[in-house]
């Protein structure tokens, strides 16, 4: 997307001024994005972004800037600006660039630059959309989202790094509300991948949009939900964003290089029960939160992070590394060239055990079943969160009872691991995005369906 010669040039000239390390991160982003509104179109939306962004590093400082323009003279001007005040004698030279060839192993066919299919969307949603408003005359509205994006990315280093990646992330997502007098209640369901329009093959709207509708009605039937300490099943998929928010983001060099993390001085401790293991994996073909190459150009790879309850690894981007010590994970993300990389998740989840879902609910004596979450607030650096239920159930002398609403679970990402004290086999994978200091990038969630044995749940019974 720039000239080799460009990138040599605007390299060369920071290494000039004594940068230890140099990246050119360039960018090309396409999206397309349309909405409906209980059986009309509200919104058609497409743009194209282009940009470019510059990282000098001395030592482990990081200075960073970014441009629209793809001229060898601005992006100099901007190594000059950056390296003003830590500008030195020449301690290293830039190597020449060796272009690597990248295989994509997430292939898309139906993809943006080839053609928008904005009708072929637009009929997908309102098919969803019909399907579950005839659910039942109680659910007086749906909402839908269809979201396609390509980002070609091309970076450039002084190590001689020179790679190419293209990216297609798709998700459509359909919300069915419930009314019953003033009551309301909401569901929803969602796909998503790296992957092109062809997810449309493999997921019927019909479908879509009756478990939408399915969701917004057990919750509109819903009880309060009753409050303390009790004993909660949570369900698979979304279930993980628990792990990932109050768990992962411990697990980042972003935070454990500054010893904001409770596990920062942690590995090779028993930090929870023995029957959790949990996995960071960027590999996984065509999920969410996949992909070729982080944005440091690093090949991605599959990162065990806790085996048998044991602390085993730390996800690691370039300047985490440094900082700490532990090896490069290919765990280098932004949101975009506006942004300098950090150490991210990818697909990350708690791996499959051997329980039975059954032998969970029978094991309970008064407690909640969590079948879908949300979202919630987690606080940074001791794991502490508050997350809704978006779908739960009441269990009772070892069986489901009837639903809830207005539950919420509240702990710490430490207790909870040490609390988990059965492992379904019934492994489910979630998309979502993931808010940090590098911005919003796209993560998979994931996990079976787990016991943990006691848990703080917030409820207004």
């Amino acid at each position: 997307m720039i000239e080799s010669r460009t990138a040599r040039s605007v390299i060369d000239h920071a290494v000039s001024l004594g940068a230890d390390f140099v990246d050119l991160f360039v960018e090309r982003n396409q999206v397309n994005e349309i909405s409906t509104l209980s059986g009309e179109v509200q919104d058609i939306g497409s743009g194209i972004d282009f940009g470019i962004g510059v990282r000098l590093v001395y030592g482990t400082r990081v200075l960073y800037g970014f441009t629209n323009r793809t001229g060898a003279q601005e992006l100099e001007r901007i190594v000059s600006d950056l390296a003003a005040k830590d500008r030195r004698d020449p301690a290293t030279s830039a190597r020449s660039f060796d272009y690597r060839d990248v295989p994509d192993v997430h292939r898309a066919r139906r993809t943006l630059a080839r053609d928008p299919e904005t009708e072929n969307k637009a009929t997908w949603l309102l098919a969803a959309d019909r399907s579950a408003r005839a659910a039942s005359n109680l659910v007086a509205q749906a909402r839908g989202s269809c979201a396609q994006r390509e980002q070609a990315v091309e970076i450039f280093n002084s190590e001689g790094l020179h790679v190419r990646d293209t990216r297609h992330y798709v998700r459509a997502r359909l919300t069915a509300i419930a009314a019953d007098g003033s009551e309301q209640a909401t569901g929803t369901a969602t796909e998503g991948g790296l992957k092109g329009w062809e997810i449309a093959e493999a997921v019927d709207p019909e479908e879509t949009g009756a478990e939408a509708a399915r969701q917004a009605l057990v919750n509109l039937s819903a009880r309060p939900c009753p409050s303390g300490r009790l004993p909660v099943v949570i369900g698979s998929g979304f279930g993980g964003v628990i792990f990932h928010e109050a768990c992962g983001h411990l697990l980042e060099t972003t935070s454990v290089a500054k010893k904001a993390s409770v596990f920062h001085d942690r590995m090779g401790d028993m930090i929870a029960n023995p029957v959790v293991s949990a996995v960071d994996d960027g590999t996984l073909v065509r999920e969410w939160g996949s992909i070729n190459v982080d944005d440091e150009g690093m090949a991605t790879e599959r990162t065990q992070l806790i085996r048998d309850g044991r602390l085993v690894g730390f996800l690691a981007d370039r300047i985490g590394s440094e900082q700490t010590g532990y090896p490069r994970t290919g765990s280098g993300r932004r949101q975009s060239y506006a942004f300098a990389p950090a150490s991210r998740m990818r697909n990350t989840f708690i791996e499959p055990g051997e329980d039975r879902f059954e032998d969970m609910i029978a094991s309970i004596g008064r407690g909640i079943y969590a079948a879908r979450m949300g979202g919630g607030s987690v606080q940074p650096g001791t794991g502490e969160f508050n997350f809704a239920v978006t779908e739960g159930y009441f269990v009772e002398d070892g069986r489901v009872r009837y639903p809830v609403k207005a539950a919420t679970l509240i702990s710490t990402g430490p207790d909870v691991l040490k609390r988990i004290s059965m492992v379904g086999n019934d492994s489910a994978l979630a998309t979502g995005m993931c808010g940090s200091v590098s911005g919003a990038v796209p993560v998979t969630v994931g996990q079976p369906t787990l016991k943990v044995d006691e848990i703080l749940v917030g409820g207004n019974a």
